[in-house]
């Protein structure tokens, strides 16, 4: 009764160690490996960064914290991506996924882009209609809060106002537009290019057009062909 007493002692101490390392073989193989939140937050900035690289002025780049309770199983190789619609200017979010067949995931991390720089404003109040000249701007140290606001006098110069603006306004494309090479009604000369020939010919703009723009022309038989308008006031048809 002794003897078996013993025996009993002896196997208890002798598993104790190994109990540990028993425990953890019998785990599955991912127990335990989760992906670095600081490694996502990384790929992320990497990646804005990146995608932010060519705008004007000072770029800041902030990333949000990741709820510490998610929890990922390891990816060897994370994918970054701008959802649909979204924007790197302000507040927006940036997806991240594991595109590896067992241990897929996919996370969305919200982050902040601020970039400083210097905005196109009117120095004066200026009339719709009116064809933007260099002393009509100046510049302004602000914020580029969103896209399409003008940086460069080359981004507005011999530009069209859409509508009227007030003095110390912020220039965005939306507001001007590029001056007509062909206005409606115009008679304009047709250039029909096709494999081996060259036509030449004569109708009316039945629309305006910039430069690269389309434009439909009426030509002396009554049809309307459309074509691209070029700054010589020619329209390009193309077969």
């Amino acid at each position: 009764m002794w003897r078996q007493r013993a025996d009993n002692t002896g196997m208890k101490n002798l598993c104790s160690p190994l109990l540990p390392i028993l425990l953890l073989l019998s785990l599955p193989a991912w127990a335990g490996a989760q992906q670095n939140h600081a490694e996502i937050r990384a790929a992320v900035e990497t990646f804005v960064r990146a995608q932010t690289s060519a705008l004007p002025g000072q770029v800041t780049v902030k990333v949000g914290e990741i709820d510490r309770r998610i929890a990922l199983p390891v990816c060897l190789e994370l994918e970054v991506f701008l959802p649909p619609g979204g924007q790197l200017l302000g507040n927006g979010t940036v997806g991240v996924r594991c595109p590896a067949d067992k241990k897929a995931w996919k996370l969305f991390v919200p982050v902040h882009v601020t970039c400083i720089t210097n905005l196109l404003i009117a120095n004066k109040p200026l009339q719709q209609g009116q064809v933007l000249r260099a002393e009509d701007l100046a510049s302004q140290g602000g914020e580029l809060a969103q896209t399409g606001i003008l940086t460069d006098p080359v981004q507005a110069v011999g530009k069209i106002l859409k509508y009227s603006i007030g003095a110390g306004q912020v220039l965005k494309q939306d507001m001007l537009r590029a001056p007509y090479a062909v206005m409606q009604g115009q008679t304009v000369q047709l250039q029909v290019e096709g494999a081996g020939f060259r036509i030449h010919s004569e109708g009316h703009a039945l629309n305006n057009a910039a430069e690269g723009q389309s434009v439909r022309v009426r030509v002396s038989s009554d049809q309307v062909v459309s074509g691209t308008a070029h700054s010589d006031g020619t329209v390009e048809v193309r077969p």
